[in-house]
């Protein structure tokens, strides 16, 4: 993937940047692994917002993404590497040997006519191949990581993300993790060899609002700009600091660098050293 920078004609578009779709080799996405994308706007079933700036967007189709790697011993070959509005990694559409057709996401470096393979044995440790950890050589880049065996890759499937296997013992694989986190996997879980694609998504910059809108991404107000009576951070004349002990949301919680995450969570004891803190 390229970047491709705007000519600065408008105030928007000075600053921003668009990606160049360089490495796609197809705008037709395959029809039976489509599905429509019903719009929820942040709101549960009983219509109440639980996430809030959601809404409008592009109309977009779900593509049924292959994250169990599961076709095991059947060697696949790529026929296209598509875009998918639905995440920054790009898909890789891979023809099975026996006929089914399959999304995967794409590793950095894997091309048209390369073939990948799923196994639950000692394969070749080559891009796009997916293999239980207990196989991995120390050092090697890995993506698209269960965390259960046989419930699906869940680390590392964001644009450019990439796990590192520190090494196997008995029972656990040791992962570092794009947060500098190192932690215990059970090395039964299956993981793909290489970097996910489309590593350079984060230096695009959105440059106007539009584009943001274009997202499904609604505007957020400033709590400090509100009334008291809409959020703690609201009131007095003119611009005021906060005022209080700390940040809060609009519902009086802690917020703003908080850790969210559940002291007493049982997987704790997997984690084997914490990611460094914010300063």
């Amino acid at each position: 993937m390229a970047i491709r920078q705007a000519k600065p004609i408008t105030p928007g578009l000075r600053g921003a940047s668009y990606d160049s779709f360089s490495d796609i080799t197809s705008t037709t996405p395959e029809r039976q692994l489509l599905v429509i994308r019903k719009k929820h706007s942040g709101r549960n079933n009983q219509g109440k917002i639980t996430v809030r700036h959601r809404g409008g967007g592009s109309k977009r189709y779900i593509r049924l993404v292959d994250f169990k790697r599961d076709k095991f011993d059947i060697p696949g070959r790529v026929k296209a590497i598509e875009y998918d509005p639905n995440r920054g990694a790009r898909l890789a559409l891979v023809y099975y040997l026996d006929g089914e057709k399959r999304y995967i996401i794409a590793p950095l470096g894997l091309k048209v006519g390369d073939e990948v393979l799923s196994s639950k044995k000692l394969i070749d440790i080559k891009t796009g191949n997916a293999l239980p950890l207990e196989y991995i050589p120390a050092g090697v880049p890995v993506h698209n990581v269960e965390l259960r065996p046989g419930f699906g890759g869940k680390l590392a499937r964001a644009a450019g993300n990439v796990l590192y296997v520190m090494g196997v013992d008995k029972r656990y694989a040791q992962l570092k993790m794009p947060s500098g986190e190192i932690r215990l996997v059970d090395k039964n879980c299956l993981c793909t060899i290489g970097q996910v694609s489309n590593p350079e998504l984060a230096r695009i910059n959105l440059g106007k609002a539009g584009r943001t809108r274009h997202l499904g991404i609604r505007p957020t107000v400033r709590g400090t700009a509100m009334n008291p009576n809409d959020h703690p951070h609201g009131g007095g004349e003119g611009n005021q600091p906060i005022g209080l002990k700390y940040p809060k949301t609009p519902w009086g919680k802690h917020a703003l660098g908080v850790r969210t995450r559940n002291p007493k969570a049982a997987n704790n004891a997997l984690i084997i050293r914490r990611r460094q803190k914010k300063h």
